[in-house]
């Protein structure tokens, strides 16, 4: 089977003209039978460059978000008013409360814009599991991601409380998988997780060990230089084709992944498709 993953919320646009870009992300994946949508971006671009692309977002009635903050959250409400009713994949931890604080202290919330109850209204429907799961054919959630690593510590400043007193360990963070002829593909958000845990689980729990292409945000921008050297050195042995990296990734780690993989790597803007 095939598979086409077309980013529609980014950072970043590409050279299509009239799409624009937000802090957020969103792809649409589509294959034989079937379509679903992985994150919704922010809420301002979604609806505004599916459209543009030519993706109808009606055509699918399955949301899939990879965990609860208002840059891949933020979408979802307007898509419901757009069209209609959806069913909606995410861990049960999606609604948890989220902020950021600053050195100054001032506490900024992050979290998902819109509560349960509100949604429903609209009509979402909630399919919530913390579990490693098949979805559709060849199409994995890899649900609650184990965290074994040493080195992948994410980012600080996240809090479940605005006085900063409970660290926000992102426990609902998830990634799409899909198995395909050439090895694996994996859709991240923003991989809060770790790059390096989430593929190690994906091989794991499906059986493949290939690795042909990563997509998506990974969170380096925000993650120490040791976290970023560690990574690159993982990667080396998974022998992947493409490394498709967008929206938390930052400018700096993303350049240094240029330089490293040369071959393998594209910036995954809006209006980026990988057909595999």
């Amino acid at each position: 089977m095939s598979y086409r993953i077309t980013v529609l919320c980014d950072n970043s646009v590409g050279p299509m003209t009239g799409t624009l870009g937000e802090h957020g992300f969103a792809a649409f994946v589509e294959y034989a039978g079937g379509a679903l949508l992985f994150d919704t971006g922010q809420g301002e671009t979604l609806i505004h460059n599916a459209r543009r692309m030519g993706k109808n977002l009606c055509r699918t009635d399955r949301v899939v978000l990879s965990h609860g903050h208002y840059d891949h959250t933020g979408g979802l409400k307007p898509l419901l008013q757009t069209c209609g009713s959806k069913e909606v994949l995410a861990h049960p931890g999606v609604f948890a409360s989220r902020y950021r604080v600053k050195d100054t202290g001032e506490s900024v919330p992050i979290g998902i814009p819109f509560g349960e109850a509100e949604l429903l209204k609209f009509g979402a429907t909630f399919d919530l599991s913390s579990s490693f799961r098949e979805i559709g054919p060849g199409l994995f959630l890899t649900g609650e991601v184990p965290r074994l690593t040493p080195f992948e510590k994410g980012d600080s400043g996240l809090y479940c409380d605005e006085k900063g007193c409970h660290a926000d360990t992102l426990p609902d963070d998830q990634s799409l998988v899909i198995t395909t002829g050439k090895g694996l593909v994996l859709l991240l958000g923003c991989c809060h997780a770790g790059l390096v845990n989430t593929v190690r689980l994906s091989r794991e729990r499906t059986g493949v060990a290939d690795v042909h292409a990563v997509v998506g945000g990974t969170h380096l921008g925000f993650s120490s230089p040791e976290q970023l050297e560690e990574t690159i050195k993982a990667l080396r042995g998974y022998g992947m084709l493409k490394l498709c990296v967008s929206h938390c990734t930052g400018f700096n780690a993303a350049a240094r992944l240029a330089r490293e993989f040369p071959a393998e790597f594209h910036p995954a803007q809006v209006g980026y498709t990988l057909e595999v």
